[in-house]
């Protein structure tokens, strides 16, 4: 009987029994279900089990926390519930029976839209500086600051200014014109074809040879250049910002390509396939599914504007910011980046992105109620403080999973929050220039007359789930939540009935950005012990990784690497034992220090969905490494090709076994050379 038996058995019986369990699988830190119905799941009595350290859902797979047992747990789980586990690939693929055709499809459109979002954030940006810089007459006639009468911008008075402006336009132009080539690449990887097919077809949308799309609705009908075939004319219009023509063009390429690759003999698929698959792709987007997607795409982006300009705009907008932060939790507020763009595209504003980042504010605002509620719970402000900040910068999900979902009221306090903000947003008709940062400096991609009441929606967005979160946790808060006096129990004591321990406060972690080593209290042996790091990069938290489990320091506390280009090699962090390392994989390896210290480096984010493609792992589990010994190889371009950050997590998980640790962050560190972290062993 494995050590998790106990948990094990009974989180058989918590998910619903085995007839409520249609894929199991894990990797490194999870157990990955898919429930026939999830609703069986009792979460708040798996929250409860001594191995379990923390839950969430999404995409239609419901997680659970346990840590660098995971695989022992694993092992045990399946074994008493006889289920046999499934890849994470048919796992993945399962968990779409728990979504409706309609969730399915926006979950794909996320997938399709969640590689370009750093390029459209950016390019919002570009256009919010260059909105600064040369659309707004801060100046009159005489060069003097005057923003009531001005007559003059930056670029009008300066010509570094001037040349600046230009130049921004450089990128902002390959962000938005060329949309159409991001996206239909991102079809093709998304759905397993050939990207540069995609790419070729996504250039011959906004290629020079065509009308430039954005010129089209004010070209007379008579002057727009045709592609004359005798019996038929094809206008020559390029597609530039347009979404759901360049959606729709990916897609038939990747069906023709799926379809020649079946039917063409391998010896002549080089040659057959591309050639029967693009040119009639390129045929049919510029004749037939262009001109549709671009009608499309324009009712869909009039409607919307419509809703956010009607005299139902107040009800409109109170919806939208209601639910958007479930929908981030489901992961399906990726399809509103596609609205955005075309809107953007369409009428060259969006008044649906203001809302995105009034809605990220009210979720980091109802944490930051919580961070002064739980002032005196320190292992509470490891969480609560830099989930804060992230969401107030736009990434939402370490609030959400670390701290809102878990207690639920700070959430609804946010979603009210945000409703309320909505409607003053959305009842004075504020305008983005593009998709920008989802949090407080999202103002700058804002236009300039707009500033105003935007400030005071975020202004609202902040006070009002503050308020609300601080009145709510008086009542709902116990005292364990407000003080944690009561610490969590560990894995390894799943076997057995464990009596209650003594209420004792943990003691604080140090985080320091400093080359120094701090003093410390000695320990038995008075040594003062360090991490080098694993991999060449600069060294930030880990409440910076963009994944919420290790943002949220549910698995421990530790540091997040962003690997420096063209680093390949993972190496041992101190001398120890391999301890676990996820098979066929090879993404994360936890190790053993030789003074008992738990650690675990986790290469990338949801690198696990590449089932080991681009890495290897040279040693084996039990084996004994010294410092600075090879462990993993990765290949960079493999995991952003696929999608995927390539963030490192550096973790303690049992960080209590520690003290007086101190984070060396923002230094570039050196794989095997530079100190990370120190600590003193209990």
């Amino acid at each position: 009987m494995g050590k998790y038996a106990v948990d094990a058995k009974k989180l058989l019986d918590l998910v619903g029994g085995k007839e409520n369990i249609s894929a199991v699988s894990h990797c490194m830190t999870r157990m990955r279900f898919v429930l026939a119905d999830p609703d069986e799941a009792n979460v708040e009595a798996i929250e409860d089990l001594p191995s379990v350290k923390g839950t969430f859902t999404q995409a239609g797979q419901f997680q659970i926390i346990i840590g660098n047992d995971v695989a022992s747990f694993y092992d045990d789980f399946t074994e008493i519930s006889g289920i046999e586990g499934v890849s994470k690939s048919e796992a993945k693929e399962a968990a779409g029976a728990n979504q409706n055709w309609l969730q399915r499809a926006l979950g794909v459109l996320g997938e399709i839209f969640a590689p370009i979002i750093p390029a459209l954030i950016c390019g919002g940006l570009i256009l919010g500086f260059r909105n600064i810089i040369g659309d707004i007459n801060f100046f009159d006639a005489a060069g003097n600051f005057d923003v009531a009468n001005g007559t003059q911008s930056l670029a009008d008075l300066s010509q570094f200014w001037a040349g600046t402006y230009s130049f921004l336009w450089l990128i902002g132009e390959a962000v938005f014109h060329m949309l159409p080539v991001g996206i239909c690449w991102s079809v093709t990887k998304k759905m397993g074809t050939t990207e540069i097919l995609g790419i070729i077809l996504g250039l011959t949308m906004v290629s020079s040879q065509l009308l430039n799309g954005f010129l089209v609705p004010t070209t007379p009908a008579d002057q727009i250049p045709v592609w004359n075939f005798g019996f038929a004319q094809v206008r020559m219009i390029g597609y530039q910002g347009q979404v759901i023509a360049a959606l729709m063009g990916a897609f038939v390429l990747v069906e023709l390509e799926k379809f020649f690759k079946k039917v063409t003999p391998e010896v002549v698929s080089m040659i057959v396939v591309p050639f029967c698959s693009l040119v009639p792709a390129v045929i049919i987007t510029h004749a037939f599914v262009g001109p549709i997607g671009w009608a499309i795409g324009t009712a869909v982006a009039d409607a919307v504007n419509w809703g956010l300009s009607s005299d139902f705009r107040l009800l409109f907008a109170a919806g939208f910011g209601l639910i958007y932060a479930p929908l981030v939790m489901t992961g399906l507020h990726h399809m509103t980046n596609a609205i955005d763009t075309q809107m953007v595209a369409a009428l060259g504003y969006t008044t649906l992105w203001p809302m995105i980042a009034l809605s990220n504010i009210a979720q980091g605002s109802a944490v930051l109620g919580m961070s002064v509620l739980q002032k005196h719970n320190e292992r509470a402000q490891q969480v609560n403080i830099p989930a804060c900040i992230s969401c107030y910068l736009g990434v939402t999900e370490p609030a959400l999973f670390g701290v809102n979902v878990k207690y639920k009221f700070p959430l609804l306090c946010g979603m009210i929050g945000s409703a309320c903000a909505a409607m003053i947003c959305t009842g004075n008709g504020v305008q983005a220039l593009s998709i920008g940062v989802g949090g407080l400096p999202g103002i700058l991609s804002i236009r300039f007359q707009y500033w105003g009441i935007f400030a005071l929606s975020m202004l609202v967005a902040v006070v009002i789930p503050f308020l609300l979160t601080l009145a709510a946790g008086k009542k709902s808060l116990t005292e364990r939540d407000l003080y944690d006096k009561k610490p969590a129990l560990k894995a390894e004591a799943t076997t057995a009935e464990v009596a209650p321990a003594e209420e004792t406060v943990p003691a604080a972690t140090e985080t320091v950005a400093s080359e120094t080593v701090p003093e410390a209290a000695t320990d038995e042996t008075g040594i003062v012990h360090a991490l080098i790091a694993p991999i060449e990069g600069t060294v930030h938290p880990i409440s910076d990784m963009a994944d919420p489990v290790f943002a949220s320091k549910t698995m421990g506390d530790g540091v997040m690497i962003e690997p420096a280009p063209a680093v390949s090699r993972v190496v041992a962090p101190a001398d120890a034992t391999v301890s676990a390392i996820m098979p066929n994989t090879y993404h994360a390896i936890g190790l053993t220090l030789d003074n008992g210290i738990e650690v675990l480096i986790h290469v990338g984010i949801d690198t696990v969905d590449m089932n080991g493609d681009g890495f290897t792992c040279p040693v084996k589990q039990e084996q004994h490494v010294k410092a600075g010994d090879l462990l993993l190889t990765f290949d960079q371009a493999k995991i952003k090709a696929a999608g995927h950050s390539a963030q490192t997590a550096v973790i303690l998980t049992e960080p209590d076994d520690a003290k007086d640790i101190a984070y060396f962050l923002g230094a570039h560190a050196l794989a095997g050379e530079t100190e990370i972290v120190t600590y003193l062993a209990h």
